[in-house]
């Protein structure tokens, strides 16, 4: 349905679009990220501010963005609508309205995303070959073997 697959985006992108980055340096440093290096709220511009545990930290956050969007709209709804949640939140991390749409490049949240996703689809078909009994036609046409 339509509405899933809005739901799903938004979402991923509300979770995506807390900039994790940027919080942790203000707080450790009241200083902002934006103003130092590449000027992106990322893991590795954290890492050009001499902070080493926050940019390890920003880098867990973020890819945790993107997995945490993808399992929670899974419990509810089909892979599809979920990998569309790790979607949003790629474009939530990148273009954040929180700080005017000027956000990181999205390597960390991407990279998680693509990581889960398959494999969680992956997982999704082989538990479906295993419990279709292969006396159905129709469906050995459609799951190799």
């Amino acid at each position: 349905m339509p509405i899933d697959l809005a739901v799903s985006f938004s979402f991923g992108y509300i979770l995506g679009s807390i900039p994790f980055g940027f919080v942790l340096v203000y707080l450790a440093t009241s200083q902002d990220i934006r103003t130092i290096g590449s000027g992106n709220i990322g893991a590795t511009n954290v890492l050009r501010s001499g902070q080493k545990k926050l940019a390890f930290l920003t880098l867990i956050l973020d890819a945790l963005k993107g997995t945490i969007a993808f399992f929670i709209v899974c419990l509810w709804l089909p892979p599809e609508s979920a990998a569309l949640a790790g979607f949003g939140a790629v474009v939530g991390h990148c273009f954040p309205v929180w700080l005017r749409f000027s956000g990181g490049k999205g390597v960390a949240t991407g990279m998680a995303v693509i990581i889960v996703v398959p494999k969680s689809v992956e997982l999704l078909y082989d538990l479906f070959k295993v419990t279709v009994p292969p006396e159905l036609s129709f469906l050995n046409f459609i799951i190799p073997k």
